[in-house]
């Protein structure tokens, strides 16, 4: 709010440097004020500047803490009774022995103003660093497994999809499909995964979330005997594991994806294996420049994408007038990371 002093003050300084050959618009801006804004102030009948007529409250909400109170809160909550209980404990406790100064809503507000809501109290405080990341420059380096549900014909039961992705191809290195979720299981997969990759004994990352069939003591034996390097999210947080998120989405919207349950489990491992030879073998994945997983974990996405350039440098040479700029960019992905860090990376 701008007071009547100021005001004719404004105004006096424009029709001074007008007077002196300044357009007023210029005068207007270098005082923060528009044209508009100037000839309200004037617009009055004596020609005198009109005050601010706006109606401003400056009223205290009733219902408003004192500073006192304010204090109390503080001071209770870091006192040696209370320091390692949470407001909702608080108040409550207070109540019990007929005390009420402020709502909970009203305690968590007063100790965030006082840089005290994060984490109070001797305990140590909670922390969700983020996982270790990977880089791969080749396959069989690292690889990132899940579990999902696929639904039965009988309401309340699951069939579960244990699935192993190379994150490096996006290759399905290995899948089963079991009646329920463990660590035996787990562990018989990716003895199986191994073998038939070929890649017993070296150093191999397998990432996964917390859940018990990915850390069960079972499970953990065997990657330390395989020389598998194990890796797992943080709880709750299914972005640390992105590469298993997105295949299975890619699984459960596919068209060929069955409108109805599986009325079997033999009948779910059918389909399963229908839809891994189907991404493997002929879906052109758009995280790896459109060439199939297989193509890239065998190394023969090098020589496809040569041949496209090849193709599209010929397609620009023999009708350059369609050809604004240049080609389309078929250079090799040569690595993939999983939960790189974002400030080495920039």
């Amino acid at each position: 709010m701008i007071s009547i002093q100021e005001r004719k003050k404004a105004v006096s300084l424009i029709e001074e440097a007008c007077n002196t050959g300044a357009r007023q618009n210029k005068a207007c801006v270098l005082l923060g004020i528009t044209e508009r804004t100037l000839q309200r102030w004037k617009q009055t009948p004596d020609k005198s500047i009109k005050k601010d007529q706006r109606q401003y409250s400056k009223r205290t909400p009733a219902n408003k803490l004192l500073p006192e109170e304010k204090q109390e809160i503080v001071r209770i909550c870091n006192s040696d009774e209370y320091m390692g209980l949470p407001p909702s404990q608080i108040v409550p406790a207070l109540a019990d022995q007929g005390i009420f100064i402020a709502s909970e809503s009203s305690f968590y507000r007063v100790l965030h103003e006082n840089g005290q809501q994060q984490h109070r109290g001797k305990s140590k405080a909670c922390s969700r660093n983020k996982p270790k990341g990977f880089t791969a420059t080749g396959p069989n380096q690292v690889w990132t497994w899940d579990i999902t549900y696929l639904p039965s014909s009988i309401k309340g039961v699951f069939f579960y999809l244990y699935m192993i992705t190379d994150i490096y191809s996006r290759k399905v290195v290995g899948w089963e499909v079991h009646a329920k979720q463990n660590d035996d299981l787990s562990s018989n997969l990716v003895k199986r995964t191994c073998l038939l990759e070929g890649v017993t004994g070296e150093d191999i990352v397998l990432h996964s979330d917390n859940g018990s069939p990915m850390k069960g003591a079972t499970m953990l034996a065997t990657l330390q005997n395989l020389g598998v390097i194990p890796s797992f999210s943080r709880p709750s947080v299914s972005n640390d594991n992105p590469y298993s998120e997105s295949l299975f989405k890619t699984l459960k919207y596919t068209p060929i994806y069955p409108s109805k349950p599986f009325d079997s489990i033999e009948i779910g491992r059918e389909w399963v294996l229908t839809f891994v030879r189907w991404y493997n073998y002929h879906h052109h994945h758009s995280g790896i420049k459109f060439v199939t997983p297989n193509a890239r974990h065998s190394g023969r996405d090098k020589e496809i994408l040569k041949n496209r350039e090849k193709v599209y440098r010929e397609a620009k040479r023999r009708k350059p007038e369609r050809w604004t700029g240049n080609i389309r960019n078929w250079d090799l992905i040569e690595k993939v990371a999983l939960n790189p860090d974002k400030k080495k990376a920039a």
